[in-house]
């Protein structure tokens, strides 16, 4: 079995699930225990500063968004950066908070920022919160968003 080919959880569970969704060969459903356990973990200690509550110092561990959306397939030519460089990625929470971020930002040809999708904050798990979106390099924290629900993965189409 694939790591992107994990089950929807059943509705009765209390964990949240993120759904990879978009222009993916293999688009699917996974859970913080699926991020936990299909793909290296990476840590990422930060301080931000949120807007409500001032700066904020947390510990996140989890995959590299770029590894998790590798295994879906995107729908762009590996080979070519210029076909990469036209992707974008809209992470949604289950609170309604959104952000985008490019391909290129993540990808370790062009800017390989190292976001996270975590499973753990602070060493605690996040299988009840939901797996939280972390740019490391952000100093405020608009690009964190909790309990992330889906990512959604295309081409940007102007024309559209």
């Amino acid at each position: 079995m694939s790591r992107t080919s994990a089950r929807a959880p059943e509705p009765s569970t209390r964990y949240r699930a993120v759904t990879l969704a978009g222009d993916l060969a293999r688009p699917a459903v996974l859970t913080v225990e699926n991020l936990r356990a299909g793909w290296e973990q990476h840590r990422a200690d930060v301080v931000f500063d949120c807007a409500t509550a001032g700066p904020r110092h947390h510990r996140f561990e989890g995959p590299l968004l770029r590894d998790v959306v590798l295994d879906a397939r995107p729908a762009f030519d590996p080979r070519s950066r210029k076909d990469r460089s036209r992707f974008l990625l809209a992470v949604s929470g289950a609170d309604g908070h959104r952000t985008v971020l490019s391909w290129a930002e993540i990808d370790a040809a062009f800017g390989d920022v190292p976001v996270l999708l975590a499973a753990l904050l602070d060493g605690r798990r996040l299988d009840e919160a939901g797996s939280q979106l972390v740019v490391p390099a952000d100093r405020c924290g608009a690009r964190y968003v909790s309990a992330v629900t889906t990512v959604w993965v295309g081409l940007w189409r102007p024309d559209r």
